[in-house]
């Protein structure tokens, strides 16, 4: 019955008139071309697989799985970094990350106090695949944001039917955004936070990133700070905390991963973040690349960090763009309100159409 709770809020959630991405509203972000689905399954091979949980009126949260490749991953790792933006967080995993280079299974996002249920799930599912019988030891990724503010957080409501779920999934294409999966529950700015994406062509090469947005600071789109706009200063969230998925197809090793993944708070700082005390900010970098050959030199590397900080950039507009009013938990936190930000942004001479 629970797994079946989670298949139908996603299917109603689906069947609700949804709202426009940023760039379908005329907010471009940056100078590089996009992928063909602006979204970080524009990388070859990687899938995105979302599990979102309704229940009552006190839960709202769920589980993204970011999926590499669709081999067994840990039996065919890709090149790995993690860079700690701020490191008030529980990214579960990620000191074998930094010391080896590599990733051995899907990154899952999730609410704070679920990690450890996930990360449970996680190996279950892992240890289940076919070849690794003997495995004796595998390193599960899981990252989190705190959405206590609408979800019981305290009942840890996620567990491994919502992982198996989110894996089984997973798929290629159009990727789901807003308050769906992990972005359930999330907050960003003062409005309803969740999941984007974005990606793009840059180098040659692909560069797709994916949010978890539930921070604060002081509202930016496309340099306009349209927070200010919008309220009185102050009114805003503060806290929070953002994950930051970056994949690409490039032929680059862990070092400089770990660069493009630095990249990233420089797109949330060109949102508006603040970079609180309170927000635990991580970015998870990989490749997909497995064709040998030379890496790309690091002269070559810009175009790569340019792809990472636009597509972090609108990724977050995504992710509020997307997501919907929720109330849960004894509160309401409303929808960006779309309308008065176009007319915001149209005032500045800065949309597209």
């Amino acid at each position: 019955m629970r797994l079946l709770t989670v298949f139908l809020c996603i299917g109603v959630a689906l069947g609700q008139t949804p709202r426009p991405r940023a760039r379908e509203a005329g907010v471009v972000t940056g100078r590089l071309p996009t992928g063909r689905w602006n979204a970080i399954t524009d990388v070859a091979g990687v899938r995105v697989g979302h599990s979102t949980l309704i229940r009552g009126g006190n839960i709202r949260t769920g589980v993204t799985a970011i999926v590499p490749h669709t081999g067994n991953l840990f039996r065919e790792k890709v090149p790995a970094a993690v860079f700690v933006g701020n490191g008030f967080g529980k990214l579960m995993g990620s000191t074998q990350v930094e010391e080896l280079g590599e990733l051995e299974t899907p990154v899952l996002l999730t609410a704070t106090l679920n990690v450890p249920r996930v990360a449970d799930a996680l190996l279950e599912y892992m240890l289940a695949l076919p070849g690794n019988e003997d495995v004796r030891s595998i390193n599960a990724v899981v990252g989190e944001t705190n959405d206590g503010y609408l979800n019981d957080i305290r009942s840890r409501s996620v567990g491994r039917s919502e992982v198996f779920a989110a894996l089984q999934a997973a798929h290629d294409g159009a990727v789901e955004e807003g308050a769906v999966g992990a972005g359930t529950g999330t907050v960003a700015f003062g409005y309803k936070g969740g999941i984007g994406t974005s990606s793009r062509l840059a180098g040659g090469h692909t560069v797709g990133v994916l949010v978890q947005s539930n921070y604060g600071g002081d509202l930016m789109i496309v340099g306009i700070p349209v927070g200010r706009e919008l309220r009185k200063a102050g009114q805003g969230s503060k806290d929070g905390s953002c994950m930051v998925v970056i994949a690409t197809d490039a032929p680059v090793d862990a070092r400089n991963l770990k660069r493009m993944a630095a990249r990233a708070m420089l797109g949330l700082g060109r949102t508006g973040s603040s970079g609180s005390n309170g927000s635990g900010d991580y970015a998870i970098a990989f490749s997909t690349h497995r064709g040998g050959g030379p890496l790309v030199a690091n002269d070559n590397m810009t175009p790569l960090f340019e792809g990472v900080i636009e597509a972090t950039e609108e990724a977050v507009n995504n992710s509020l763009f997307r997501a919907e009013t929720t109330t849960s938990n004894g509160h309401t936190v409303e929808a960006l309100p779309l309308e008065r930000v176009l007319a915001i942004l149209k005032s500045h001479g800065v949309l597209s159409k």
